[in-house]
């Protein structure tokens, strides 16, 4: 199967509503991933940008404040869900909007955007040389794909970790393949080179550590890590009764705990930001 309806429906019913909930923590958490990665776009006033993957449209608000009142954006996105809530929050924005669609098959129309821009938008497609090729040949001749991805799996305890608590805490859960669509489909380099030169497009790609900060401190991080990711799903397999969720947030506070500094929890993260030009 090539046309993503199985992420389609995962985004709309059931980590769509969970996105939304934890919206603004997740924001916090990954601002400067956003800000580095639309500053590779380099975006300008006037510009007509698409928003792969724009979820809740966070992404899209800070794209339309760059490009200004003569430039437009464009969020794409295949759930319902996380666009009704980009939609609310762009209310009476005059350079933005959205659609619900596959970036991977949509009929964007050709030679419009002068960018294209994801945060950790590009990873779930089934078929990501189709998709690339279909971004491309919307962008301009002159114009640039920026995107952010996870890097490797053991560079990222912001997945790592939950998920070796959650094991100790319920067990074990069936492992899921890493190549497949998801959140480290991209984390090796040479991938995004490969996916993005058989595109048609000129990569080149940067492979940074951030610092994932939450402000808020070790229990409200915890909470986020067991409403999205790696001890969501133990929790979920496990059928987890409330003392164990208890446990688990327990665990978690403590563990993340060794990560406190005067501005808050702050987790180390690999990421890779990739920029791309046509090849002609």
């Amino acid at each position: 199967m090539s046309d993503n309806s199985e992420q389609r429906d995962f985004w709309t019913d059931d980590a769509g509503p969970i996105w939304v909930e934890q919206r603004s923590g997740m924001d916090a958490l990954l601002s400067g991933i956003l800000g580095k990665t639309l500053k590779r776009a380099d975006l300008d006033a006037g510009h007509s940008v698409l928003d792969i993957g724009c979820g809740a449209g966070s992404s899209t608000l800070a794209i339309a404040e760059q490009i200004g009142e003569s430039g437009h954006v464009t969020g794409v996105d295949i759930s319902r869900t996380l666009l009704d809530d980009a939609q609310n929050r762009a209310m009476g924005r005059t350079n933005i909007g959205f659609l619900e669609a596959d970036a991977q098959s949509y009929p964007l129309v050709p030679q419009t955007a002068d960018a294209v821009v994801s945060r950790f938008g590009v990873m779930f497609f089934e078929d990501s040389v189709k998709a690339f090729k279909n971004m491309a040949a919307a962008l301009r001749d002159d114009g640039i794909i920026s995107f952010s991805a996870w890097g490797a799996i053991g560079e990222n305890p912001f997945f790592t970790l939950p998920a070796q608590i959650a094991r100790q805490i319920l067990g074990p859960i069936p492992k899921s393949d890493p190549d497949a669509p998801g959140p480290f489909a991209f984390r090796a380099p040479d991938r995004i080179e490969a996916v993005l030169s058989a595109a048609g497009l000129l990569p080149t790609v940067d492979v940074v550590t951030e610092q994932l900060v939450c402000a808020d401190g070790a229990e409200a991080l915890a909470r986020i890590m067991c409403q999205i990711g790696p001890a969501h799903s133990a929790l979920l397999y496990h059928e987890a009764d409330a003392a164990a969720q208890a446990l688990l947030m327990e665990a978690l506070t403590d563990a993340l705990g060794t990560y406190q500094t005067e501005v808050g929890i702050a987790i180390p993260a690999q990421i890779n930001y990739a920029t791309a030009r046509k090849s002609t």
